[in-house]
């Protein structure tokens, strides 16, 4: 049996996970290159410090005393005397009384230090389990009327599915062999799971393995089993090598990966490895495990370590060692708290860290892109074959091979894809794009959905007028990743940290719509009330279902929208019911920022009316430049601009590009004294909307799975899609009253808010935009392209379209390193230089070294965590990137990802003479020029040269920032009355990207 020592020097190996010493990836893999120092310090520096706090009570040795002591009962004995009656005896005893048993004290400090941090540890994380006494837990609360509390609520939600579901790696001839998870469900009817059992992965009994075109699926189920993992998996491994008709895959599997402890490691070990620890450890960061854990340490100490009645003696000497004790678990345990505090805030610094975008593509319909690009559109295979694939275009009245440009002139709603062109073809197209952001109709991003909202708050932060998101409901193949019994707080995590960075993208007026069912709808109304205090909550509840679930007692028909409007606002209406038209001013009036021009500089401008007719002859762009052009036009316009009567520069209620639209179609007349007005065709008038919605058109069956089938000609891409018209009506309800509404859903799946924001543009010609956010697989394989099927026809059957009616469109695609690619991009280093200083310090100095500063000052160099010797070329800055399958160097969008670092709305994006300049507003309103250049290439004269013939610096284009990559000495350029300021990109780069906020 182990002594207390050698349990705690078990457990703190395994909270710093030496038991993984096989893994090679993420923090496993930094700190198996620590390992041994690690080790080191654990039993020669940390633990040898109990002894030595206890020696100095150390004053007789007690093994002799108690040798004598035998010795002298035995002579009285003998004697015939008493021992009892010896004032020899009795003063032997004394002594030994007044000794110290070191021993003791050692291992009852070890034993309290295994009991408290074994309290806390599982499997990577810790979870909050303050026990008050027996059975009883105690939980933190401040006085609040109703309190919502959960075992992970002060944690971060690392986890995802994406490994979970479909685990893939390639052979070493290229072939690739998939673990898939064939029974995800863990308890028949969501029974609570055995005590003390723990769900595992365990090889199929029946086919666990087969093959698919020309590709290796081995079959796993995940549930309660008593064994350990690494007997599972050594089980699971001996069958599949034994399984007869798979000799050429088995052959490969069995290549050796060895490591330094496992010298006979095959690939099939490494990978089984790799994919049941990703999916049973680390599922939460804890947002400030130092303070909770010393807060705990201390309610442990007085809560179980210290008694009244062990202070009730007169003996001061034993008072002082019990104190020592105390003490000594205090020292110990706050220098492990520090070391673990070390390697989780490093872990907290990364999921925090802005990612980067790994790529950035556009997809634009034909009718906005400059037909002297279609010569080279046409001769690109790769484009004409993905239009062949979504389009069917061969089956179009004159289509031939070659295409021709004429047959691009004729499909103006053919969708082109950047990505099948090089950057020298996508530089001429947005350059060819006046106002970018004003053109794009909306953004999707390939991310782990919180990394998304992180990288975009600023951009979008006060934006959006509607969030809705379809989260997981936890029940069935929608279940979430969960440690043992803690299934609906793991899910809480994940609703909260998501719903806290993503509140803050809502507009004063906007709403949040979440999709939810029975088994977790409880638990969202608490968290929704708890997070959003300022919001009402309704409930429509949704027959999506009519044909009945099936189950027991009861067929469930219905799921629910949680609809969360500001609390006092009446912003929501459904179904339209009378014609009328309203003839508003069109200037906007209120004291809100975005009433004013600082706030929406795109909305003021100038309107151009002919004073005799009064009739609007057209409209400018707007003014670059804090002054703008007054009076009238050299054809005799007054310029008409959205300006109070006492001066005030507001704004007009439509931007720039929604006013032209707004003119051509007969929506802005001039009075006699030259009051601008917006005629608002009503169609209908808007009914209240109801909580129960029963239409049939709201059943998912026809209206979502079959839907995705008549798109893609295919059955079971997507499991339980939302029908279109659920999510229509509640995106029409929350955004009719506003021209250019933003919709944001970052649990997009098949992309049904997109095709639902298209339809309702494509049916009242708006001008909605939308964000989607989404991380499986599917991004590529379902809800990007069905984006581009519904741009180009309206309707579809088979896979192929029936109308061809399309919509003019441009979105944005980016994809986002992720947490894991972060983590593996990690490089440690620790120079001879800081090895020698390490030396040299005292012994206590090398200590806090190692326990509070050693992780970040040995990877700071690392790329993920922007190494600025490697920017000096920002057009090829490049990081490890995985895709599930295999991990690729690849050039990563430093550009795109400072736009968004900044909040940038992009206006104008151009390469000149080998400069990059960019040019929009920051999120203050204030405009910004950027100025990139590889520095390889391009010296300080060449950009002050450039800068000066570009006539920057003048007053017509007046910038408040300049951000230049580089030092440069463009400040002493500056003309008299020039106001702008320059900044370093690195210096701002690395401020924004770091720039962390718990949430």
């Amino acid at each position: 049996m182990k002594t207390k020592y050698e349990q705690l020097i078990s457990l703190l190996e395994e909270m710093f996970q030496f038991d993984n010493e096989d893994l090679d990836f993420g923090i496993y893999r930094i700190m198996n290159q620590k390992r041994e120092e690690i080790r080191k310090f654990l039993h020669q520096d940390l633990l040898p410090q109990v002894k030595q706090a206890f020696e100095k009570y150390q004053s007789v040795d007690q093994v002799n005393i108690r040798k004598e002591l035998e010795q002298l009962k035995k002579s009285l004995q003998d004697a015939g005397v008493e021992p009892e009656t010896s004032p020899k005896y009795k003063a032997l005893q004394e002594k030994l009384s007044q000794s110290v048993d070191i021993s003791v004290l050692e291992n009852e400090v070890y034993s309290h230090l295994i009991t408290f941090f074994g309290r806390y540890y599982d499997k990577g994380d810790f979870v909050s389990q303050r026990r008050y006494k027996k059975d009883t837990y105690a939980i933190p609360y401040e006085g609040e009327e109703v309190k919502l509390y959960w075992a992970n609520a002060d944690q971060y939600y690392v986890k995802t599915s994406e490994y979970f579901r479909d685990y893939s790696f390639k052979l070493p001839s290229g072939k690739k062999v998939h673990f898939v998870l064939t029974e995800a469900s863990t308890e028949q009817d969501n029974n609570k799971e055995q005590e003390g059992k723990e769900r595992r992965f365990i090889l199929c009994e029946e086919s666990p393995l087969y093959e698919e075109q020309g590709e290796l699926y081995i079959r796993f189920v995940y549930r309660v089993d008593k064994e350990k993992q690494a007997v599972l998996n050594q089980r699971a491994i001996e069958k599949i090598l034994r399984t007869e008709g798979y000799t050429d895959w088995i052959q490969e599997l069995c290549t050796l990966a060895p490591t330094e402890k496992n010298k006979e490691r095959t690939l099939l070990e490494k990978h089984l490895n790799d994919y049941t620890t990703k999916n049973t450890f680390d599922y939460f960061i804890h947002k400030d495990l130092g303070g909770f854990l010393r807060r705990e340490l201390d309610f442990y100490i007085k809560n179980e370590i210290m008694h009244l009645d062990d202070l009730d003696t007169e003996n001061e000497a034993q008072i002082e060692q019990y104190l020592s004790k105390i003490k000594v678990i205090k020292s110990i345990g706050h220098k492990i708290i520090k070391f673990l505090e070390q390697i989780e805030n490093f872990q907290k610094k990364l999921w925090l860290k802005k990612k980067f975008v790994v790529e950035t593509n556009y997809c634009v319909t034909l009718d906005r892109v400059p037909e002297e690009l279609y010569p080279e559109i046409v001769q690109n295979f790769e484009q004409i074959e993905e239009w062949k694939r979504l389009f069917a275009i061969e089956d179009i009245s004159g289509y031939c091979e070659p295409l021709t440009v004429e047959f691009l002139k004729s499909n103006p709603y053919l969708v082109l894809d950047t990505k099948f062109f090089d950057r020298s073809f996508v530089e001429k197209l947005l350059m060819g794009i006046d106002d970018i952001e004003g053109q794009l109709d909306g953004v999707l991003i390939r991310s782990e959905n919180f990394q998304g909202l992180n990288l975009i708050r600023k951009r979008y932060e006060r934006q959006a007028k509607c969030i809705y998101i379809d989260p997981p409901y936890n029940t069935g193949p929608s279940e979430i990743l969960y440690k043992n019994n803690f299934k609906h707080s793991s899910w809480l995590s994940l609703i909260e940290n998501r719903l806290n960075i993503s509140k803050n993208l809502l507009k004063d007026k906007g709403v949040i719509i979440i999709a939810i069912d029975d088994y977790e709808l409880v638990h969202l109304c608490q968290l929704v009330d708890n997070i959003l205090p300022s919001y009402e909550r309704n409930i429509i509840v949704v027959n999506h279902h009519p044909q009945g679930s099936g189950g027991k007692n009861i067929s469930r028909t219905h799921e629910y929208a949680v609809v969360l409007t500001p609390k006092g606002m009446d912003i929501l209406r459904g179904s339209v019911k009378e014609d009328y038209v309203e003839h508003r001013s069109f200037m906007r009036s209120g004291t809100a920022e975005n009433n004013f021009r600082y706030g929406r500089p795109n909305s003021f401008y100038a309107i151009l009316v002919d004073e005799a007719t009064f009739e609007i002859k057209g409209i400018e762009k707007p003014p670059t430049g804090s002054d703008y052009p007054k009076g009238k036009t050299e054809e005799g316009w007054v310029r008409v601009y959205p300006l109070s009567r006492d001066g005030s520069e507001r704004v007009w209620r439509l931007s720039y590009e929604g006013a032209c639209r707004a003119l051509e179609n007969n929506g802005l007349y001039c009075s006699p004294n030259l009051t601008i007005y917006q005629v608002i065709n009503h169609n209908k008038k808007r009914v209240t909307l109801f909580s129960n919605w029963i239409d049939k058109k709201y059943n998912a069956g026809t209206h979502g799975t079959n839907l995705i089938s008549d798109l893609f000609g295919v059955n079971g891409l997507f499991s339980y899609p939302k029908s279109l018209y659920t999510v229509s009506d509640i995106v029409d309800a929350s955004t009719y009253d506003e021209e250019g509404a933003l919709i944001i859903d970052y649990f997009a799946g098949s992309g049904t808010t997109g095709h639902a924001v298209i339809s309702l543009n494509r049916e009242d010609n708006g001008n909605r935009k939308y964000v989607l956010i989404e991380m499986g697989e599917y991004f590529d394989t379902v809800l990007k392209p069905r984006i581009q099927k519904v741009i180009y026809s309206k309707d579809w059957k088979d896979g192929k379209p029936v109308s061809r009616e399309g919509i003019s469109h441009m979105f944005k695609y980016i994809r986002l390193e992720s947490y894991e690619d972060t983590l593996n991009n990690l490089e440690i280093k620790r120079t001879e230089q800081q090895q020698l200083a390490l030396d040299l310090m005292p012994t206590e100095t090398r200590e806090e070294y190692l326990l509070s500063y050693m992780l970040d000052i040995e990877t700071k160099d690392s790329a993920s965590l922007l190494n600025l010797d490697v920017f000096e070329n920002p057009f090829d800055y490049k990081l490890k990137i995985s895709d599930g399958t295999e991990t690729t160097v690849r050039t990563v969008d430093v550009v795109e990802t400072f736009n968004y670092l900044l909040g940038l709305t992009v206006r104008q994006m151009e390469v000149v003479q080998g400069f990059k300049v960019i040019k929009g507003e920051l999120p203050t309103g204030e405009r910004a020029l950027i100025i990139w250049r590889n520095l390889k290439e391009k010296s300080n004269e060449d950009l002050e040269r450039f800068f000066t013939k570009s006539k920057y610096n003048t007053r017509d284009n007046e910038f408040d920032y300049i951000y230049v990559n580089g030092d440069n000495h463009l400040e002493n350029i500056k003309l008299q009355g020039d106001m702008w300021k320059v900044k370093l990109i690195e210096e701002e780069f690395k401020r924004l990207m770091f720039d962390v906020q718990d949430v």
